[in-house]
Order: C-alpha cells, then structure tokens, then sequence
C-alpha cells in the first residue's frame, strides 16, 4: 500500500477518534449547554455539530457516488447530543470503511459533486477526501473553543498519530477491521 494510501486510512481512524473524544464531551453538556448561542462560524455547538455531520454526509454520498447531492442538506437537524454522536459515529465508521476499500488508482479517479444551483463539478477522490478531514479539524476546534464557555472541559484531540502519550481510545481506533 502507497504512504498516500496509508495516510489517507490514518486521517480516517483520525477523525474518527477525534470524534468520539470530542462528543464524548458535548454529551456531558446540558440541552441548554448545547444549544446556547456561543462565538462561532455556526451559533452554537449544537449547530456545529450538526454542519460537520451534514458535509460528512455530503461528501460521503459523492465519494460513493449514491447520487443525493444537496438533497442530503433535507434531512432535519439533530437535537441532542446522544442524537448527534450516535450519527457522527455511523458517518465516521462508514468513512473509514470507504477508506479501507480504496485502491492506490482510486484516488486519482474523478466523482460528481452536486453544488446546487452552481452546478455539477468534477474533483477527485483524493482530494475530497483531503478537503473532508480539513473541514473535520477545522469546525472541531470551533466546538472545541465553544466548549472553553461552558462547564465541560474541552478534550485533547491530537493524541492519535504519535507513540508517545497515545490516548487509549486512539490505539483502537488505529487497528485496520
């Protein structure tokens, strides 16, 4: 397998372990908590949330090429913090999954991507899945200073990649299924 390949799988187990820690934490919020209006691209946590788990599914169903394009943003937003993290968790696992069957060609290989009113446009696998993760890390650290006003502590999210100070829950989600 190409490092490419490899990295691309990592990113995937990445975020989702960076997931699971961060909702681990917003589940600890009160429903007030959750949805108070907070410093943000998106008014609150809950809102965050429910944006990282609609372009998850976004860009899921393009990389799959299922074809529902922006009638994905149909689906009503979630409420609560166990409704949140258990669907983030199902968008994660399916992720790595579609990460696990990619071959080396797959990644150069072009798919649709529906923008609405702007169009259809052409990107590659590759660099979706790249734009994906970036997406992933940078609304994260939006919940995660929101989560700096609120009575939950914000969680550590960078102890994956590395050896040294692994976070248990990281080591799990590294081994390949």
């Amino acid at each position: 397998m190409s490092r490419a390949l490899h990295q691309l799988r990592l990113m995937a187990r990445n975020n989702a372990y960076a997931n699971e820690m961060l909702h681990g934490a917003c589940s600890r919020l009160s429903q007030a908590d959750l949805a108070a209006e907070r410093t943000g691209f998106f008014p609150s946590i809950r809102e965050t949330l429910n944006h990282v788990w609609e372009i998850d599914r976004f860009y899921l169903d393009a990389l799959k090429e299922e074809g529902h394009g922006i009638s994905i943003f149909d689906t009503p937003h979630l409420q609560t913090a166990d409704e949140l993290s258990l669907a983030q968790s199902k968008v994660d696992d399916e992720l790595t999954a579609f990460c696990d069957t990619l071959e080396e060609d797959d990644l150069d290989r072009q798919i649709m991507q529906d923008r609405g009113e702007d169009g259809h446009f052409q990107e590659t696998v590759g660099d979706t899945l790249l734009h994906l993760f970036q997406h992933q890390i940078h609304h994260r650290g939006q919940v995660h200073a929101m989560l700096s006003e609120t009575p939950v502590a914000p969680p550590q999210l960078d102890e994956f990649f590395l050896k040294f100070e692994r976070h248990p829950a990281a080591a799990l989600h590294r081994e390949e299924k």
